[in-house]
């Protein structure tokens, strides 16, 4: 049963599930046992190109004192990120997202944006959140306005996803991670040049109420690093 807690963000009492969420830095030798195994266990999600994979570019927001990477490196319990996010090579598609940790526990908010509307927010307008009439875009538009919230860095990557449907599974390894230190080439990527994890995998595993046994036993690899391992705050390391 996944977890659900009721929040009051940004005037709707709509409920936010919840879920778990693990990660680990694995050695390029581990990654090649641990696809092995997971290719032939689990289903890959059904977005992914020729070569099982597809690549997620994200521009984090965050404010003039860095609140949200200091939260996230002082461990705070409940917290939260905003970050435009599209998939493939085009920005065609983009989200809107707003990611929260509450005492362990994952979860987020989504709401699609258009190609000019995220050219509009990147040149500083933002009096259309509010014509959009959705919370998640009044919000954003109030911490713009309030906390001086504004795009920071890119976070570039290459992605692999199998799926379990008990517990509602996600299993992801994050390959290749790049980033070109700054909000700049976010919507027409030429390459990101700069690479914080060079040769390491992030692998993530999220799931609702219950991890099955199958899979703790799948991604079980002998020197794996458990632990926070935030692709925004090692991004953060190249401004």
């Amino acid at each position: 049963m996944t977890t659900m807690m009721t929040t009051m963000t940004a005037g709707t009492t709509e409920p936010l599930r919840l879920r778990h969420e693990l990660k680990h830095q694995i050695a390029p030798q581990e990654d090649l046992v641990l696809t092995h195994r997971l290719r032939k266990l689990f289903p890959r999600d059904g977005h992914a190109g020729a070569d099982g994979s597809y690549r997620v570019t994200s521009l984090y927001f965050d404010t003039p004192y860095d609140t949200a990477l200091r939260k996230k490196l002082d461990g705070v319990d409940r917290r939260e990120k905003f970050r435009l996010r599209y998939y493939g090579a085009s920005p065609a598609f983009l989200k809107l997202e707003k990611k929260y940790k509450v005492n362990g526990l994952c979860g987020k908010r989504s709401a699609r944006l258009t190609l000019q509307e995220a050219e509009r927010l990147l040149a500083g307008e933002d009096a259309f959140l509010l014509e959009r009439g959705e919370p998640l875009l009044a919000e954003l538009y109030h911490k713009l306005r309030g906390t001086l919230l504004r795009p920071r860095t890119v976070v570039c990557y290459d992605r692999e996803a199998f799926l379990y449907a008990p517990g509602n599974v996600r299993v992801t390894l994050d390959r290749n991670l790049r980033t070109c230190g700054d909000s700049a080439g976010f919507l027409s990527p030429a390459g990101f040049p700069l690479k914080p994890l060079d040769g390491v995998t992030v692998l993530e595993v999220k799931y609702d109420a219950f991890l099955p046994d199958l899979v703790r036993l799948a991604v079980q690899t002998p020197d794996r690093r458990a632990g926070a391992c935030s692709k925004y705050a090692l991004c953060r390391r190249f401004d």
